[in-house]
């Protein structure tokens, strides 16, 4: 490839910037709005944009066009969930996720259970702080075919899915220490581990502006009176 067409000045370092603004915490002028998670893109993208016209020599040519195929991606991963622990009932959509999707954590859980009400809170404090993988979770009776595929036979059991593969699986405690009061940082090096969730990224690293979404679209799980990983078969 002719040199021509390679361009390695401060571009990249730029995006990268977009990328963490659009969606870091408390890094726009959106919290002065009345919703906190309405990002001000356009605001952001003007203050980028107005660095990348001072600037000599290719990366005025090209920054431009770059900044707004990142806005573009960073958008339709918002509208795909990206950055929220949210919950699938349809068989086909879960499948077509895990497969689409170049990283996403899957949560098999039953209602009845108080474990897997124990991982969801987990799963949710973590989801926000990795916005290129999805996170979902999915009622094991809305997924028959799954369950049956995946050889799901003990309760909570996290699947990890890289490029459409499904690379490892969190089956009950035993791996988190074995005990309820397991910490959140404990499951997400176990995460990561996986390659599921990437702490470094090489692509522009993005962290989702948004609460705990979890928090507004749970429901209530009843609570049982054993403590012991749920077995399916029981």
């Amino acid at each position: 490839m002719s040199s021509d067409n390679v361009y390695t000045g401060p571009r990249n370092s730029k995006v990268s910037i977009l990328s963490a603004q659009l969606t870091a915490p408390g890094a726009s002028s959106s919290q002065s709005r009345s919703d906190p998670d309405e990002l001000d893109d356009e605001a952001l993208f003007a203050e980028l944009e107005a660095e990348i016209e001072n600037d000599d020599g290719p990366f005025r040519e090209h920054g431009i066009k770059e900044l707004q195929r990142e806005m573009e991606r960073v958008k339709r991963m918002q509208e795909d969930q990206h950055g929220k622990y949210t919950e699938m009932t349809d068989e086909k959509e879960v499948i077509r996720t895990s497969a689409n999707e170049p990283r996403c954590v899957i949560h098999f859980y039953h209602s009845n259970f108080r474990r897997c009400e124990i991982m969801d809170k987990h799963l949710a404090a973590i989801a926000p702080k990795y916005f290129q993988t999805r996170f979902i979770r999915v009622f094991v009776e809305n997924v028959p075919f799954l369950v049956e595929k995946l050889g799901i036979k003990v309760l909570p059991c996290v699947l990890c899915f890289v490029n459409g593969v499904s690379k490892d699986r969190i089956v009950g405690f035993e791996e988190l220490g074995n005990k309820d009061n397991f910490t959140t940082a404990t499951l997400e090096l176990r995460l990561q581990q996986s390659d599921v969730i990437q702490k470094n990224p090489q692509i522009a690293p993005v962290v989702h502006h948004v609460a705990s979404a979890f928090s507004g679209t749970s429901r209530r799980l009843r609570q049982t009176n054993d403590d012991d990983d749920f077995d399916l078969d029981d």
